[in-house]
């Protein structure tokens, strides 16, 4: 009868062949397609390589770093600024105050970093990846500083009356050795000439200022801005820095801060380039989909026969 429309035949569409799993990507795949919030764990591991490596380029230089740490101290008396003297007999003399300094001294260092680390990538996560990049970054200005200029910390100086080490002395109630924050046995682990700059102090003010930064409740950001402060009286009281490498290690974490967002933007132009490649192909099974698709509709506008104008529609081999 005429006007009446043929009836369509639904047909599945072609199921797309079957494929092998693809190859796992290669290190340039990987930097094509890097973003600034990937690579957290890569990047804590280069910088770890990087400390080992400066305890390595060290061996050898002990002389060298106490002749270092020394200077230090002959410059800090120039300028009537040696307070690690005073606060290092304060603190040997006193047990009530040298235990829990050496406490601080061996954990806060290893556990606040992370947990603030954490807590960025958990609760602000809109800043998380430029945190992560200053801390990588005055690590890494760090680790220069323990190469090319090694420094006895005030513990390890030739004239042994100097100092004490508040840390040794109080070895038995802890689990650090006599060889500075290291667990006992692990002190082989540790570069002990890596007192300039002090990352310690770097690290606690870099945690202090992002506290301050970002927490919500002010007592919060109050302990922010105490925790570097407490820092640097335990670090100098415990012998283990001075006040000039204290100024230094904040001094490479302002500059880090400085440098972290121009290198976020150089990075995120790089990983454009290099992801810039020609349009991705289509695969024949999805263009052999789209032709049918097309031809059933053509079919119900016009009343013709969908398979024999699917048919005519197929590409040809």
């Amino acid at each position: 009868m005429a006007g009446t429309v043929a009836p369509v035949e639904h047909r599945p569409s072609p199921e797309p062949p079957g494929r092998t799993p693809p190859d796992r990507p290669g290190l340039l795949s990987r930097i094509r397609h890097w973003k600034p919030r990937q690579w957290g764990l890569e990047l804590v591991l280069l910088v770890y390589a990087a400390y080992d490596g400066s305890r390595l380029l060290v061996h050898g230089k002990e002389s060298v770093a106490r002749e270092h740490g020394e200077m230090l101290l002959r410059a800090e008396r120039h300028l009537h600024a040696e307070p690690e003297h005073w606060l290092n007999r304060l603190f040997s003399a006193h047990s009530w105050l040298g235990i829990p300094a050496d406490f601080i001294y061996a954990s806060l260092h290893y556990a606040v970093t992370p947990l603030v680390l954490i807590w960025m990538f958990r609760s602000r996560r809109a800043h998380y990846a430029f945190a992560r990049t200053w801390l990588v970054l005055a690590t890494a200005l760090g680790l220069v500083g323990f190469v090319l200029f090694p420094t006895a910390p005030p513990r390890l100086l030739s004239d042994p009356d100097a100092f004490l080490d508040v840390m040794a002395q109080h070895a038995d109630v802890g689990w650090w050795g006599g060889s500075g924050s290291a667990p006992e046995g692990l002190g082989a682990m540790t570069n002990d000439f890596a007192a300039m700059p002090s990352l310690h102090f770097g690290w606690a003010l870099w945690c202090g200022l992002l506290i301050h930064r970002h927490a919500r409740r002010r007592w919060v950001r109050i302990l922010g801005l105490l925790y570097p402060a407490l820092i640097l009286v335990v670090v100098m009281g415990t012998a283990n820095h001075y006040l000039l490498d204290c100024l230094a290690g904040g001094t490479v974490v302002l500059l880090g801060r400085l440098l972290t967002g121009p290198l976020q933007r150089l990075g995120g132009r790089l990983g454009r380039l290099l992801r810039r490649e020609g349009p991705t192909p289509v695969p024949d099974y999805a263009l052999a989909a789209t032709s049918e698709r097309v031809a059933t509709a053509v079919a119900t506008d016009t009343g013709e026969d969908a398979p024999r104008v699917a048919a005519q529609r197929a590409p040809v081999d």
